[in-house]
């Protein structure tokens, strides 16, 4: 399944923002997770990442730093602030205000086919 750009742009900064809350980290392993924690459903590129990266740390969401890999290889680590913090915790509101509001549209609509794991997609009456 392909996902649209737009859903993907969109979601892009809580999931790197809830990545780094789970610990710093470097870009190759950031995609890396996105794709693990996506089913390999995002298989985000370095292309798409790295301006959200960049975008966060000018809005002072997420601070870099460099350091030197076991391998001698230099990397850049990525941490999320305390504004970084503040900032995921209203992405995550807004983001179960549009996930609850869909899956009530969803439960009202009748879509072709079944979706996996989700209630009877049956048109309801009007005034029911």
């Amino acid at each position: 399944m392909e996902i649209n750009k737009d859903l993907t742009a969109a979601s892009s900064t809580p999931i790197v923002l809830a990545i780094l809350a789970e610990g710093d980290s470097y870009g190759y392993a950031i995609l890396q997770r996105v794709r693990e924690l996506s089913g390999g459903h995002l298989d985000w590129t370095d292309g798409m990442l790295y301006p959200v990266l960049h975008r966060l740390g000018r809005l002072g969401y997420v601070e870099a730093r460099w350091e030197v890999a076991d391998t001698g290889r230099r990397r850049k680590y990525y941490r999320i602030t305390t504004e970084g913090t503040a900032q995921l915790a209203e992405q995550r509101r807004q983001w179960q205000a549009v996930d609850e509001t869909l899956r009530g549209i969803w439960q009202l609509v009748s879509l072709p086919g079944p979706v996996s794991g989700s209630p009877s997609n049956t048109l309801l009456p009007q005034g029911a």
